[in-house]
């Protein structure tokens, strides 16, 4: 006979794991890497999450409900735009991942330039290419319920997000300089050492000051931090003997399109425009 009370209990029920989408649209598939990238904690990420829709990593397909869709990329097309607004329909929580998804990415320079003319140079058919005139965050367009920025994205960040939702809290994302993630790491200031132009002052952390730790500056993937003061670093470059066209490069990296870098690239585009006019008239 069989010992009933030996038996383990059943389970009344399976533990529900939330469905997690991950797509793309205009981008280079980094930010997706970074979640295979995991490594030791990939399997736990698995046991906890049921991942049903995640090109990268397996043939499966699936059209939704999620519960937490990360989508990395720009929306860069009609298509795109009419795909993010029924993804977001099918969506508990999405989740931009990247500079691509959170700012517009690098192709968002065509933002500030004539994107008929930008087409035309590139193919030789450009009548056959349907994009928009604009590279734009997918915030434009739906309800974003958090980011994570970067190029590529920090994994660190990533599994926090992940650990928040499984315990259901709210994720705890830095929001400060680079500098002060230099100053924890111990790493020396290119700047007051070098001499060397860095926009870790006006740059959100995240990704453990890793170029001015290897002696090179801030480039800004991260995008401006909270109420960076940009306008006041580029004039700093400015009386420091810089040309407005190496001031107006510097912020026109991967957060182009985001506040307040692109305003400054901006002005710093006229004003060595009006500095090319008066060397043209002899002045």
């Amino acid at each position: 006979m069989v010992d009933v009370a030996a038996r383990p209990p059943a389970r009344s029920a399976a533990v529900h794991r939330p469905r997690v989408g991950v797509v793309k649209f205009a981008s280079c598939d980094g930010c997706q890497l970074t979640l295979l990238d995991l490594e030791d904690e990939l399997l736990a990420v698995t046991e906890r999450f049921e991942i049903v829709e995640f090109a990268e990593a397996t043939s499966n397909r699936s059209s939704g409900p999620f519960d937490v869709l990360f989508v990395e990329g720009s929306i860069s097309t009609f298509e795109q735009v009419e795909e993010v607004v029924h993804l977001r329909e099918v969506s508990t929580l999405l989740v931009t991942i990247g500079a691509c998804a959170t700012a517009g990415g690098i192709q968002a320079l065509r933002n500030l330039g004539d994107h008929d003319a930008f087409r035309a140079a590139v193919y030789p058919h450009p009548e056959y290419v349907s994009s928009l005139a604009t590279s734009l965050p997918v915030s434009e367009y739906v309800r974003v319920d958090a980011e994570l920025r970067g190029c590529p994205i920090d994994p660190g960040q990533l599994l926090e997000v992940l650990t928040s939702l499984a315990v259901g809290r709210r994720p705890q994302l830095p929001n400060e300089a680079v500098c002060l993630e230099c100053k924890r790491r111990g790493a020396v200031c290119v700047v007051v050492a070098k001499g060397m132009p860095c926009l870790g002052p006006v740059t959100r952390t995240g990704c453990g000051a890793l170029c001015p730790a290897f002696g090179r500056g801030c480039y800004g993937c991260f995008g401006p931090r909270e109420s960076a003061n940009a306008a006041g670093l580029a004039s700093h470059y400015l009386r420091a003997g810089d040309r407005a066209e190496e001031v107006g490069r510097r912020f026109a990296g991967f957060t182009v399109n985001q506040e307040p870098f692109r305003s400054v690239v901006v002005a710093m585009d006229r004003l060595h425009g009006a500095h090319g006019t008066r060397e043209g008239d002899g002045r």
